[in-house]
C-alpha cells in the first residue's frame, strides 16, 4: 500500500521529531557524563601536570569517594544504622533528631547534601595524600616505571580492601533527594551534577590561576628544582595536589551512585579509563584540556549508545584513545599544564 504526498510528510516530520528527540537526550545524558569524567580526568591531569606520573590508583578514589558519601549518607539517615549506632554508644542518641531535621525540611536536605559530599571529599583527599607520602614520594627520584607499578599496586590493593570489607554485591545508594522530571529526559539530579561539575570546574581554574597556591602549584609543574630554590615546599604543594584531585574525584563518585542508584567495590575501573581518555583527548597535564575532554567524551558515548548500540557505549573511549594517541598524541589543547608563571 502507497502512501500518499501528506501522508509521507506526516511521517517524515514524526520521524524528524522523534530523531530530534533523540538527539537531545543523548546531548543531556552526555553532558552528565562528562561533567563526572571531567571532575575524574583533573585527578589525573593535576598528577601529571607536577609529577609527569600516571596515577592508576585514581579510579579507586572515585570509588573510595562513593563508599565515604554512601555511608556518610547512610549514618545520618538510615534507621537501622541509627539504631545500631545508639545501641552501641547511647551518647550518639542525637542522631534521631537529626535524621528528622534532615529529611524534613528543604534546609535540612541542603545541609546534608554539604555534609555527605564535604566529609567523602575531606576522607577520599586525605586517602590520597596518605597514598602519595606511603606509595610515591619514596619512589620520587626513581626511574619512571617504578611509581607508576606502585599505583597499579595501590588500586589493586584499594579494590581488594574494599571488597573485603563491604562484600562484592552493589550496594543501593538511597534516593532521599526529590527528583524532578522535565522534557527531553531533563531531571533536576541531572541539571544538578552538570551545574555542580562546572562549579567545581570553574572553582579549580580560577584557584589553580589566580591563588597564590595555584601559582606554587603552577611552578612546581613547570620546573620542580627552581620553584624549590625560590622557596616553594615542593612536598606541600604535591600532596595538596593529591589532596584535590581525589576530593574531585570523590565527588564525582558521589555524583556516580546517585545517577546509577547503586556504588560497588569494581565500579572505578571503567570510569577511570574513560577520564584518562579524557585528559589524554584534552591533553594530558591541562586543566581546562580535562575540562573539555570529559565532556567530549561524555557527549560522544552518548551519541554512539543511543545511535549505535549501547553494547558499544565503552568501546568508545578506547577507540578514541587509541585514535588520539595516534594522530595528537598532545590532545586537543596541547601538553602543557600551565602558563608561564
Amino acid at each position: 500500500m502507497r502512501l500518499s504526498s501528506r501522508n509521507r510528510a506526516a511521517v517524515t516530520f514524526v520521524r524528524d521529531i522523534l530523531f530530534m528527540d533523540t538527539i537531545i537526550q543523548q546531548l543531556v545524558n552526555g553532558v552528565t557524563l562528562g561533567g563526572m569524567y571531567a571532575l575524574i580526568a583533573l585527578g589525573y591531569t593535576l598528577v601529571y601536570g607536577i609529577l609527569l606520573m600516571i596515577n592508576f590508583a585514581h579510579s579507586e578514589m572515585f570509588m573510595s569517594g562513593a563508599y565515604f558519601g554512601l555511608f556518610t549518607l547512610l549514618f545520618f539517615t538510615d534507621e537501622g544504622m541509627i539504631g545500631k549506632v545508639t545501641s552501641a554508644l547511647p551518647w550518639m542518641s542525637w542522631l534521631t533528631p537529626a535524621r528528622e531535621f534532615f529529611l524534613g525540611s528543604t534546609f535540612g536536605l541542603i545541609l546534608l547534601f554539604v555534609i555527605v559530599f564535604g566529609v567523602a571529599a575531606v576522607l577520599t583527599g586525605l586517602l590520597g595524600m596518605l597514598i602519595e607520602r606511603v606509595a610515591y614520594r619514596p619512589l620520587r627520584n626513581a626511574p619512571r616505571l617504578a611509581p607508576l607499578i606502585s599505583a597499579i599496586g595501590v588500586s589493586i590493593f584499594l579494590q581488594n580492601a574494599v571488597l573485603l570489607w563491604v562484600d562484592s554485591k552493589a550496594i543501593p545508594f538511597p534516593s532521599i533527594f526529590p527528583v524532578k522530571t522535565f522534557a527531553y529526559g531533563i531531571n533536576s539530579l541531572k541539571i544538578f551534577i552538570v551545574v555542580a561539575s562546572f562549579v567545581l570546574l570553574i572553582f579549580l581554574d580560577t584557584f589553580v590561576s589566580k591563588t597564590k597556591i595555584g601559582k606554587a602549584m603552577r611552578a612546581t609543574s613547570q620546573d620542580r628544582d627552581a620553584a624549590g630554590l625560590m622557596g616553594i615546599d615542593i612536598n606541600s604543594v604535591i600532596a595538596l595536589t593529591f589532596f584535590i584531585g581525589p576530593a574531585l574525584g570523590a565527588v564525582a563518585g558521589i555524583f556516580h551512585g546517585m545517577y546509577y542508584g547503586a556504588v560497588i567495590f569494581n565500579m572505578g575501573f571503567f570510569p577511570g579509563i574513560k577520564s584518562f581518555t579524557a585528559a589524554v583527548l584534552g591533553g594530558i597535564g591541562n586543566l581546562r584540556g580535562a575540562m573539555l575532554g570529559g565532556f567530549v567524551l561524555g557527549i560522544i558515548e552518548s551519541l554512539g549508545a543511543g545511535f549505535i548500540s549501547t553494547g558499544y557505549k565503552d568501546v568508545i573511549a578506547f577507540v578514541i584513545l587509541i585514535v588520539v594517541l595516534i594522530f595528537k598524541p598532545g590532545g586537543l589543547l596541547g601538553e602543557s599544564v600551565v602558563e608561564k608563571v
